[in-house]
């Protein structure tokens, strides 16, 4: 391990985030929000002494940053990045905890959306800008964007952008990694910036602005108290349906339709797969709450948008469907075990993944349909290494398994079973609504600062993919 490389790098991020954190305190003046710039300006200054401390201390250390090193390295970033983070909303009084003001922050990085905020519009506007653009910071992630903009830094970022990027593959879509990072990160910038202006046709430019924050990253922080349907808009919502399916997709196909393979990018299983499940459980949902709604296509609007809003993991609402058709309700669920696609901005299993789970079955059977068989494992057209079809099985096991202990951890607070097994997988899965409490109307500030500790633990273990944060508490990683 080298433990003062990391740190050396782990405060070189945390001023690229204090750096970001300079357009809210711009925005806190601008709005004269006085507590708010008070509370900027403690965290910048907390920042710069943590980094200088830190890059002082560590001055001497030729860097070097191997794959066991990356680990360490990105789970911390996120760890101290939200630590720093919640500072301005506890300064300002935003929630009552510090734990719970972490609990948004890590919700807002992890690009989850779940609030423990029972009312949001009475706050500071320059802190619900800050605790959007966690969002979006989040949705492509933080050590991305650092390799993307830090290119004199020499190091060798892939095995840091493997650690944090979502996916049983990473796609190097350059052959610098560097290069990489920065195509991701600027397709995902032309994107943003393309949804900012066609909400600002309907809505104002902040909220315009905040949205997209929430729609880009997948992550669903609004800055009104009944998400998007309080702007009760058919235009606003379609316009942020497209933007959700846009941002659960695989960036690396518009990279390669931009490249001009656009045939290619196309035929992408996976992105079948995620088109067809939103196509199909719209349509279904649809016909099961026509009469809430009057009509069929007005009933598609919300479905659509919803089935978008879940399995994108993006977590915004038009309407509490707590008071949908059990079918309906029951067919969200199903997506909470899906997600977005590989090398999206969304969470949850991945749809690539749920195909994989597929094939192995499907592989199971024709083995013991034909013991002496030779049957190859496919995903899609292509035939997959046995050992990466090991680890997509465990990656769902395990997945499955810290949801269960989350779930039961959540039975402490003695909320009902519905509520604390979506509280747990929406946090794993860095969905952000679920059902019951914690469902559209509701919000995390029903938990105790305990359970919403785990709760953030949950939400980052998500968004870095398990075995990344795993692994750091074996012993085989701490060996030397």
């Amino acid at each position: 391990m080298h433990i003062k490389s990391v740190f050396r790098f782990l405060a070189l991020i945390q001023i690229l985030v204090g750096f970001c954190m300079l357009v809210p305190l711009a925005l806190a003046f601008y709005y004269d929000e006085t507590a708010a710039i008070e509370a900027f300006a403690v965290t910048e200054t907390a920042i710069l002494v943590f980094a200088a401390v830190t890059l002082i201390a560590t001055r001497n250390e030729e860097v070097t940053i191997k794959a066991r090193d990356s680990y360490l390295l990105v789970t911390l970033v996120w760890v101290i990045a939200t630590a720093f983070g919640a500072l301005p909303l506890y300064l300002t009084g935003t929630l009552d905890t510090y734990l719970s003001c972490y609990f948004e922050i890590m919700s807002g990085f992890t690009t989850t959306g779940a609030t423990a905020l029972s009312s949001i519009e009475d706050k500071l506007k320059s802190i619900l800008f800050w605790r959007g653009m966690t969002n979006w910071l989040g949705g492509m992630g933080i050590v991305v964007l650092f390799v993307a903009l830090i290119p004199f830094v020499r190091i060798r970022g892939t095995s840091l952008v493997n650690a944090e990027s979502v996916g049983p593959t990473k796609d190097k879509l350059t052959p610098k990694i560097q290069h990489t990072a920065f195509a991701l990160w600027a397709i995902y910038t032309v994107f943003s910036v393309m949804q900012v202006l066609l909400l600002w046709i309907k809505i104002p430019l902040y909220d315009s602005v905040t949205v997209m924050f929430g729609t880009m990253g997948a992550a669903g922080f609004a800055p009104r108290n009944s998400s998007i349907g309080s702007y009760n808009s058919a235009y606003v919502d379609i316009i942020v349906t497209i933007f959700m399916v846009i941002a659960g997709s695989n960036f690396s196909l518009y990279f390669k339709a931009i490249k001009g393979h656009i045939r290619e990018a196309g035929k992408d299983k996976e992105l079948h797969l995620y088109l067809a499940v939103i196509a199909v459980f719209s349509v279904l949902i649809a016909l099961d709450v026509a009469d809430t709604y009057g009509s069929f296509l007005t009933a598609l609007r919300y479905a659509a948008f919803h089935v978008a809003s879940i399995i994108t993991t993006t977590g915004f609402a038009t309407y509490d469907y707590n008071f949908w058709p059990t079918f309906s309700k029951v067919l969200l669920v199903v997506l909470f075990f899906i997600g977005g696609c590989a090398g999206s901005a969304g969470g949850g299993i991945k749809v690539i993944r749920v195909r994989a789970m597929m094939s192995l079955a499907r592989n199971a059977i024709k083995t013991r349909l034909h013991p002496s068989a030779v049957v190859p494992l496919k995903l899609g057209d292509s035939t997959v290494d046995k050992s990466v079809m090991l680890s997509i099985a465990g990656f769902v096991g395990a997945y499955i398994t810290t949801g269960f202990i989350g779930t039961i951890l959540f039975s402490l607070s003695g909320r009902d079973f519905e509520t604390c097994f979506t509280a747990a997988f929406l946090l794993l899965g860095n969905i952000g609504i679920g059902l019951g409490d914690v469902g559209p109307s509701g919000n995390f500030s029903i938990f105790s600062d305990a359970i919403l500790s785990v709760g953030s633990f949950l939400m980052l273990v998500g968004r870095l993919e398990l075995f990344t944060v795993f692994a750091l508490f074996t012993r085989d990683f701490w060996k030397r």
